[in-house]
């Protein structure tokens, strides 16, 4: 008995031996991102942005990946930033196995006018690329900074609502369109949706219904396939309509203010009947086409005169509106004439205004 437990032991002792030679032979892969860099480079730090060159190209980057000695799953993106810190980067993805990322005029002026550039404006902007682990909380790894100097410029865009509001008449004059100043995915605009008739579409184009947006649940649209819901504004009325097409989400504002002629040049009874503005979202100005006989009129808001506009008491220059010491808008001959009013300061004390006989 006392040999068979001394063998057992000696079996033991070796197992333990063979085990502790195992754990000293493991070799443990520590990932170190501080020590793997990826090399980027641009083709030109001053790239040529024309409205004219739209589809040429703009600038291209040359990527290489960091090498972290192990094979590993990654993800490759260009961040551009304002600040040496990239405090809060615009972050573009690009494939894994990419060597290259080249930009057209077009694309890379939106990525700009998406950071809130100002356009005609010399900016420097920063770019690098991130690349981090895949599902991981290990800390990203950072190329060296490549510093370009842009000047982006202005690229209006519209989107369009086609819907009951103008009959579903697609094409027509009647369809209102949404408006992005700096082509940045976000369209703003002023829909008048009639009572009983909210119902509409988000059109690419206003031509017809072909890759038409609709509902995909409260605040949110869908290109879906074949024909999505109708989306339904929530009251009838002026509303505020902002469209993300970045986010796919829509959101609805009752219009605070809007503006009317009033008048004993313009239709009804003088100075009592107002003849509705309606709001060009193209143009951004409020304007009408109304017959008018001699006389004078003015702008007012809301239907109301506690604020209303005319030709500035001093320093008229025929093209100015004031709210406070003013004059009438005089109208010298019958005729059919074209407004137009669009307010131009922050305390809407002024406005400017075309009238122009047709």
């Amino acid at each position: 008995m006392k040999k068979s437990f001394t063998k057992f032991l000696a079996l033991g002792g070796i197992a333990v031996m063979m085990l502790a030679s195992c754990k000293k032979d493991e070799t443990k892969v520590v990932a170190d991102p501080s020590k793997a860099k990826g090399s980027f480079t641009a083709s030109t730090t001053t790239p040529a942005l024309s409205k004219a060159n739209l589809d040429g190209e703009a600038v291209a980057f040359t990527i290489k990946s960091p090498d972290y000695g192990f094979k590993a799953a990654i993800s490759n993106s260009i961040q551009f930033s304002t600040t040496d810190d990239f405090s809060s980067p615009k972050e573009v993805s690009i494939d894994l196995k990419a060597t290259a990322k080249s930009f057209n005029v077009l694309d890379f002026n939106n990525i700009l006018l998406g950071m809130n550039l100002p356009t005609g404006v010399s900016t420097t902007v920063k770019a690098r690329l991130k690349t981090q682990f895949t599902g991981s909380a290990v800390a990203p790894t950072y190329s060296s900074v490549v510093s370009l100097t842009v000047t982006p410029f202005p690229l209006t865009s519209f989107i369009y609502l086609g819907g009951a509001y103008e009959d579903w008449a697609v094409p027509s004059p009647n369809v209102d369109s949404l408006l992005s100043a700096t082509s940045n995915g976000i369209y703003t605009g002023i829909i008048n949706f009639p009572a009983g008739k909210l119902d509409f579409k988000v059109l690419p184009t206003n031509k017809n219904y072909d890759g038409n947006y609709g509902s995909d649940g409260p605040g949110k649209i869908t290109q879906g396939t074949g024909n999505p819901p109708n989306i339904t504004a929530p009251a009838a009325g002026l509303t505020w309509v902002t469209v993300d097409m970045n986010a796919k989400t829509i959101s609805f504002e009752a219009v605070k203010y809007y503006y009317s002629l009033i008048g004993n040049a313009t239709p009804g009874v003088a100075w009592n009947t107002d003849t509705d503005l309606k709001y060009d979202n193209g143009n951004q100005v409020w304007q009408t086409t109304v017959l008018m006989v001699p006389g004078e009129f003015k702008v007012r808001r809301n239907h109301d005169w506690g604020t209303s506009y005319g030709i500035p008491k001093v320093g008229a220059d025929g093209a100015t509106l004031a709210s406070s010491d003013n004059d009438n808008i005089p109208v010298a001959t019958a005729g059919t004439y074209h407004v137009t009013f669009a307010l131009n300061a922050a305390d809407n004390t002024k406005a400017t205004y075309t009238l122009v006989k047709k």
